[in-house]
């Protein structure tokens, strides 16, 4: 595929797997799972914008409040020369802080990290609009093969991981993504980095059992994923939504659930398998943490905490930290 003019192509120097490989590994043996990268197709994607929007999911909202009230604190403590942020998307949690940059007349660049060249592009046509002064570079890439060709501008860095997304990786994988992050930083670089509390299990599964239903159609749309890419021929009506808290090891566990014993075919595999009633594909995980969960993992990878950002609820936090 040729990458257009303005972005940059982001190489990484880990292999990342292919759907095939993936699919491959984590549908023909059991325990069965399948990546949750691979939910972000264009309805997937619709999808989770809505579920932001709806009251039981309360992540986005209380990140987006803690930026509101403490980015001015944030941007005026480390002085960014450039803000780069892993995984933006839309970034529209991120304009909190140029808007703090904007009001303290401070004026960074700005790095856009994503694996989405459309997302990168509406997210440039917007900024570029509000921001007359904004500087910004459109890094295309998947930030899981690493840092290693990630431009690094001189001067301070401050690197985001917004959404909670760390928790949707295993602990081991955690540290290791967070170790490539202080491979690749500066001493003088700041990492701000998003997650879900522990809290109530009732808020929890409420958070990922929306009563709209939103949640179970893009967590059966990774379904039709399969069908489109794979051309397999999974049947989403035979399947349901699972998503549910586990306490022991602090962290919701979503899935999707055979409602008959069927057998799928998946054709780019050249290979078929059976499911049971009531068998289940593992589609996401997302960790929940404790401020001094978060410090340890943080601390595995040679992290300093600098300062903890919370909503009021301590529904959710952004830890502010530093390469010790």
């Amino acid at each position: 595929m040729k990458i257009p003019q303005n972005f940059q192509e982001i190489t990484g120097s880990v292999r990342i797997p292919t759907l095939e490989e993936d699919a491959k590994t984590g549908l023909l043996h059991q325990p069965r799972s399948i990546p949750p990268k691979y939910f972000y197709d264009a309805t997937g994607s619709d999808l989770f914008e809505k579920i932001c929007a709806t009251k039981e999911y309360y992540p986005t909202r209380r990140e987006d409040e803690i930026l509101t009230h403490n980015g001015s604190s944030i941007i005026d403590q480390v002085r960014p020369v450039n803000i780069l942020e892993i995984g933006s998307g839309s970034s529209s949690k991120t304009e909190r802080l140029l808007d703090a940059c904007h009001a303290l007349g401070h004026f960074p660049s700005y790095s856009a990290f994503d694996i989405s060249g459309d997302a990168l592009l509406e997210a440039k046509t917007r900024l570029d609009n509000k921001y007359h002064w904004l500087e910004m570079s459109l890094l295309l890439g998947d930030y899981e093969a690493g840092f290693t060709h990630v431009p690094h501008l001189d001067g301070t860095n401050l690197i985001l991981f917004l959404g909670s997304t760390i928790g949707n990786l295993d602990r081991k994988s955690a540290i290791k993504m967070l170790q490539d992050l202080h491979n690749y930083m500066s001493p003088s670089d700041y990492l701000l980095l998003g997650y879900d509390r522990v809290k109530d299990s009732q808020v929890l599964n409420a958070a990922y059992n929306d009563q709209q239903g939103l949640t179970a159609a893009f967590n059966l749309n990774v379904l039709q994923v399969l069908n489109n890419r794979l051309n397999a021929n999974f049947m989403l009506d035979r399947f349901e939504h699972s998503a549910c808290y586990n306490s022991d090891q602090q962290q919701i566990e979503m899935r999707v659930v055979a409602k008959s014993t069927q057998t799928i075919q998946v054709q780019r595999l050249s290979a078929d398998f059976k499911m049971q009633r009531h068998e289940e594909i593992q589609t996401e995980i997302s960790r929940k943490f404790t401020t001094d969960t978060m410090r340890d993992l943080l601390s595995k990878a040679k992290f300093n905490v600098v300062q903890t950002f919370s909503s009021p609820d301590e529904y959710f936090s952004l830890g502010l930290a530093c390469p010790a």
